[in-house]
């Protein structure tokens, strides 16, 4: 009896893994098509007369990028003056305490600059666009729109995905540039050193590629929020509930695929 009950928990178990797995694999198809359809309304709809709206790009970059710059910007220069801190506390145990800067430049321009901003923007945009989705397809209005013959993806998606894919990576240049500000000044009030020496040795120790490697996770980064918020606000059931569920879900979402994204970058950055 204990033997088969046993085979019932691992078939159970199994079975569960297997029902996941499936639903992740369809999910992620699902965000492939949503990003190919993209493409599609942004390449030939002006041949169809159908053109994604140049307004609804602009709206969305002010409401994705330029309302954000506040609570980003505070957040970039708490980070770089944190990184400061804990790079001349640590050290200073071997008495180079003249080298923080390289530490703070990489981390700042490589990791915690594209990261940071990567989940600000997801926790107030990826859910924004979630909720707001959610709600029109409550209330029935993307089958009105599917009704005028006006494509949704085309409509709601296009726009999202390409401010979001602009404003990110210039969201994330500022704070990288925000961020090293705020390090330099604790370092000056520290250890002395000038705000021009700080930044000259900042250029010494970055290259292009660190640069670069910043801000291209920052438009993956862009990507993947904008189209984790679409889909769970085209998915939604159930109401005002469903809405609140597809909300949550987007940000977890949101910031597990940055995260990971994140350590692959690194990962391959490594070879």
């Amino acid at each position: 009896m204990v033997e088969k009950s046993n085979q019932n928990a691992a078939a159970r178990f199994f079975d569960r893994v297997g029902r996941i797995s499936v639903a992740s694999f369809d999910e992620v198809g699902r965000h492939g098509a949503m990003l190919l359809e993209s493409v599609y309304w942004l390449v030939l709809g002006p041949r169809m007369n159908q053109p994604v709206r140049l307004g609804s790009i602009f709206a969305e970059m002010m409401e994705i990028g330029v309302r954000a710059i506040g609570i980003i910007g505070i957040m970039a220069a708490a980070i770089g003056a944190m990184l400061a801190i804990q790079g001349i506390y640590s050290l200073k145990i071997f008495g180079a305490e003249g080298h923080v800067v390289l530490g703070v430049a990489f981390s700042m321009v490589r990791e915690f600059a594209p990261l940071i901003t990567g989940i600000l923007v997801a926790g107030r945009s990826g859910s924004a666009l979630s909720a707001r989705l959610g709600t029109m397809k409550i209330n029935q209005e993307l089958d009105a729109l599917e009704v005028m013959g006006i494509n949704p993806t085309r409509f709601l998606v296009v726009p999202s995905l390409i401010a979001s894919l602009i404003m990110v990576p210039v969201l994330t240049f500022m704070s990288m540039v925000l961020g090293l500000y705020a390090a330099a000044l604790y370092v000056n009030a520290a250890l002395g050193m000038s705000l021009a020496a700080f930044f000259d040795q900042t250029i010494d120790v970055l290259s292009v590629g660190d640069l670069t490697h910043g801000i291209g996770k920052a438009a993956i980064f862009g990507v993947l929020i904008a189209l984790i918020g679409v889909l769970n606000g085209f998915l939604v059931k159930g109401g005002a509930e469903g809405v609140g569920k597809a909300t949550t879900r987007s940000v977890v979402q949101c910031i597990s695929a940055i995260v990971v994204t994140d350590m692959l970058f690194a990962l391959v950055a490594t070879f």
